[in-house]
């Protein structure tokens, strides 16, 4: 089952306003960071931190995806926008309140005006890094590059930060088998909705109001003809059920989810894909 015991809105809402970083022992434990995320767990890794220092850059994570792709914040912050920073073009830099920075380089378009609160999952800018392009930098081709500086004023990799690998994108949700929906699948079909229905937030794996009427525009096509309006009623569940017939559900169309809905679902999500 995808399901943990505390939600991870639980969490976050209860540490991020103090900006706890703490760290779980355990040589196979990954770091608890409350109040981070990677925004970019969706997509494929096209430069890993040891190939930018192999490189003889200070370090970084690239992230390919398409000009234009809002680029969600990292964790709650105060924006500073710096055009033409160098190789890295338009930068976005994103003060946290525990006295660390992420960055995000390359730009097409800065969002938020200088000196902006934003909160995790806020978009701070779009991609850009199509080479020549206006605060693409020394970009040779789309993508989005990420680092963090700690209160020191050290480059450090994001991923080890957030105590995860690159690369490794989102895994398979066993809701295909067990037919109970959590948090692994909720991130599928986020990812899914990002790519292809403007999905804006978090790939956190608790959907809200965004989730749900981005799933209301994805489910267009399958019947649903109501508003969107991240309300989810019985005609916006049959929209799903229509879409999970098409991936093995067999039962009525009755906006009623139960374990075959969600399985039919799950297995449309675990496409490669949304990975």
């Amino acid at each position: 089952m995808d399901d943990g015991g505390i939600s991870r809105r639980t969490l976050l809402q209860g540490t991020v306003a103090a900006g706890v970083v703490t760290a779980v022992g355990g040589t196979a434990a990954l770091a608890a960071v409350p109040g981070f995320y990677n925004p970019f767990s969706g997509y494929r890794v096209t430069g890993t931190w040891q190939d930018h220092l192999d490189r003889g850059s200070l370090g970084g994570i690239d992230y390919g995806m398409a000009v234009g792709t809002r680029l969600p914040a990292a964790g709650g912050g105060v924006v500073t926008n710096t055009p033409d920073n160098g190789t890295g073009g338009h930068t976005v830099t994103i003060r946290h309140d525990n006295g660390y920075r992420t960055q995000y380089l390359h730009l097409s378009r800065f969002l938020p005006a200088n000196g902006t609160r934003v909160a995790m999952g806020d978009p701070v800018g779009l991609s850009g890094g199509a080479a020549g392009a206006p605060g693409s930098g020394s970009s040779t081709g789309p993508h989005v590059h990420w680092h963090m500086i700690n209160p020191g004023g050290t480059r450090i990799n994001p991923l080890t930060f957030l105590g995860s690998d690159p690369g490794t994108g989102l895994p398979k949700t066993s809701t295909e088998q067990d037919g109970v929906p959590g948090a692994v699948m909720w991130k599928r079909a986020q990812n899914w909705l990002r790519l292809e229905h403007g999905y804006p937030g978090p790939i956190d794996g608790v959907p809200g109001t965004n989730t749900y009427a981005a799933l209301q525009r994805g489910v267009r096509g399958h019947g649903y003809t109501g508003p969107i309006d991240g309300v989810m009623g019985p005609n916006s569940w049959a929209g799903v059920q229509r879409l999970a017939a098409g991936w093995g559900y067999t039962g009525p169309i009755d906006g009623v989810m139960g374990p075959n809905s969600w399985r039919g679902f799950a297995r449309f999500l675990n496409q490669d894909k949304y990975d």
